[in-house]
């Protein structure tokens, strides 16, 4: 009977995820703690929506450069590190031959297994330094995190994030509540979504989450207060 190989693995390498479920939140946060500060300084409606909006704008453009930055110099670090241990395969194989037996050896295998392991996978160069870097580095090389990707999940989601509590002013609402309500729905169905994700309670993941970000706003409108009363 022949095996089959089964993908069912969701992936888990953080291409697009992570930098998208930080984004998000991050957009939900952080521009929600700016407005409650806005708002608590007494500023108009109008002045509300445009400083919601730059912060949506520095903030998806922050994040992106900061993925993007994040994840190549990572990538180039990465890529150096193979480039080493190719280059140590090419000088010295034997010594690399008996160096893949011993994490055999490490994961379980005899010590005649994983020598003959090790020799069959070093008859050929480019499928020896793959699973070198593979088993001591923990990278895959054919698999690495695009900073592409990184940066447009990040820009893309914060800018999400970002726009909700923002949208009630943008139509002309004057009440915080509105955008308070809005925000903590955002909150809460986002850390539920990412807690269904990560396959921990919905519940949890969404009162987490809104617990933090009403904490980060309250915090922010109390300092918007303090300020706009002490230079009103």
């Amino acid at each position: 009977m022949t095996a089959e190989l089964h993908r069912h693995h969701r992936d888990v390498t953080g291409g697009w995820l992570r930098p998208a479920v930080f984004g998000v939140m991050d957009g939900l946060v952080s521009n929600s703690a700016l407005l409650a500060g806005v708002v608590g300084g007494g500023a108009s409606t109008t002045a509300v929506a445009i400083a919601g909006l730059a912060g949506l704008a520095a903030g998806a453009f922050s994040m992106a450069t900061g993925e993007y930055t994040s994840v190549a110099s990572q990538r180039e670090l990465t890529m150096a590190e193979i480039a080493v241990e190719r280059m140590e395969i090419a000088r010295n194989p034997e010594a690399e031959e008996r160096e893949l037996a011993l994490v055999f050896e490490s994961r379980g295998l005899t010590p005649e297994l994983a020598r003959q392991v090790a020799g069959q996978l070093h008859q050929d160069g480019e499928v020896a330094w793959r699973v070198h870097a593979r088993e001591e580095l923990g990278v895959d090389p054919d698999d690495l995190p695009s900073p592409w990707v990184a940066a447009g999940s990040s820009f893309l989601a914060f800018a999400i994030g970002a726009l909700i509590p923002v949208l009630p002013f943008l139509f002309g609402l004057s009440s915080v509540l509105v955008a308070i309500a809005l925000t903590g729905l955002a909150l809460f169905a986002t850390g539920a979504l990412v807690a269904r994700l990560t396959t921990r309670s919905p519940l949890f993941g969404g009162a987490r989450q809104l617990v933090l970000g009403t904490a980060a706003a309250a915090v922010t409108y109390g300092i918007g207060a303090l300020v706009g009363a002490a230079i009103s």
